[in-house]
């Protein structure tokens, strides 16, 4: 109910005597005449009748809406007060404190970068190829032992001021020399970033590289040396104090989710290995914010020939320890020396895919993302392999691919 008390009774009986469905009540006590309306009146005609007060319906909250305006200081929307009568309780007041409780757990934690990709931004191309950045070189370490083919180093390079990455992005490495086809500087080659984006030493200046020396054997054994890679070999003997041209970062595939409480599944192969590592440092072993928020379940799945190939297990094998259990499962396929459940072949990727088809479908449906990194070979395979179990559980792979890619579920860095 409206309540107008300063209109006068003339202009009350002139309106009313126009629409006496309004039903105007003049009540005559004394001297005073007080008036009740039943029913809301046109504005203009109250206005025209002398009033001119503006009139807004009962219960509209059209002069100050609640829901859009605060919340009432915290204390709900004016509706839920209405409505709860009596029983309404309002919200515990919000205390903020400079110095924390007594029984609270306090620790130090990275955070100095964590604006980096803070409201969906992204750092990118610090440096471009055409005008790359100089990095020093601050150490190199072979990843693998000697009965393991091949070489891996682990390379740890210092970064200009200003230069930052975050996990799952890529850097540019522009060789030194000339291609000697062309005569022109040689190619920038990217490598996956495998450090978090504080770096090894925390200081948020490095950056580190897992790199495989790419060389080309002759069926006899001997090495050619015009057929080797020229970055890797690069990187692979590269000494402390050493400078590189580097450009980047660059990537945006590769990204850890943005809810903190979803899975991540990581299937890799050798040095696709990676980006991974930058997330399970991130996630399991600095301590940061996304390491306490991180709600999720981890699993790593890495192929490589042989148990001497194994990159990084001793970091992986402390998280384990370190973690809740279950928190972060690990499956290794060691081809030469493991044989798979299906037909009894070498134990690849694909093959712990299988084997462990319904949990990897289950966690997916459950908003799980899933990477693969590696060599462009080990994709096929494991379309295959996703296809039979898509079927077994009951799918179409390609309707299911198509969902994950929507979803942004689907992430996949191959070289």
């Amino acid at each position: 109910m409206t309540i107008l008390k300063s209109l006068s009774a003339a202009a009350l009986v002139a309106i009313a005597s126009k629409h006496t469905a309004c039903a105007f009540v003049p009540q005559q006590k004394g001297s005073q005449l007080t008036t009740r309306l039943l029913d809301q009146l046109d504005p203009v005609q109250i206005k025209q009748a002398g009033a001119g007060i503006p009139t807004v319906s009962a219960g509209g909250l059209l002069v100050f809406d609640p829901d859009a305006n605060g919340k009432l200081q915290g204390t709900h929307d004016l509706q839920s007060r209405i409505l709860g009568g009596a029983a309404f309780k309002l919200a515990p007041p919000q205390i903020s404190l400079d110095v924390p409780p007594i029984d609270a757990t306090v620790e130090d934690a990275q955070h100095f970068l964590e604006h980096l990709d803070a409201d969906g931004n992204l750092p990118l191309n610090f440096a471009k190829p055409q005008a790359p950045a100089k990095a020093t070189v601050l150490g190199r370490a072979k990843l693998i032992t000697d009965d393991a083919p091949g070489d891996i180093e682990h390379v740890v390079l210092k970064l200009p001021e200003g230069f930052h990455y975050v996990e799952g992005q890529s850097l540019s490495v522009i060789p030194p020399g000339v291609d000697p086809k062309n005569g022109r500087k040689n190619k920038p080659r990217l490598y996956s970033i495998a450090s978090t984006r504080y770096g090894d030493l925390l200081d948020g200046n490095t950056i580190s590289l897992c790199v495989r020396r790419a060389e080309f054997i002759e069926p006899d054994g001997t090495k050619d040396p015009a057929k080797q890679g020229v970055c890797s070999n690069f990187l692979c003997d590269v000494k402390a104090g050493d400078e590189v041209d580097v450009a980047g970062p660059v990537g945006k595939t590769m990204l850890l989710p943005e809810d903190p409480n979803k899975d991540i599944i990581m299937i890799a192969t050798g040095t696709g290995i990676a980006p991974f590592r930058g997330f399970l440092h991130r996630l399991f072993m600095e301590n940061t914010l996304a390491k306490h928020m991180f709600g999720g379940n981890a699993w790593l799945v890495l192929g490589v020939p042989v148990s001497g190939g194994l990159l990084y297990k001793e970091e992986f094998d402390c998280m384990q320890r370190t973690s809740s259990p279950g928190k972060l499962k690990i499956d290794y396929a060691i081809s030469r020396e493991m044989t798979n459940s299906i037909d009894g072949g070498k134990l690849y990727v694909q093959h712990v895919i299988a084997q462990n088809g319904k949990e990897l479908f289950d966690r997916i449906d459950a908003g799980a993302h899933v990477y693969f990194c590696g060599l462009k070979g080990m994709m096929p395979p494991i379309l295959d392999t996703l296809d039979e179990v898509a079927k077994s559980q009951g799918c179409v792979w390609s309707e299911k691919l198509s969902e994950l890619k929507k979803n942004n579920q689907w992430h996949v860095e191959v070289y």
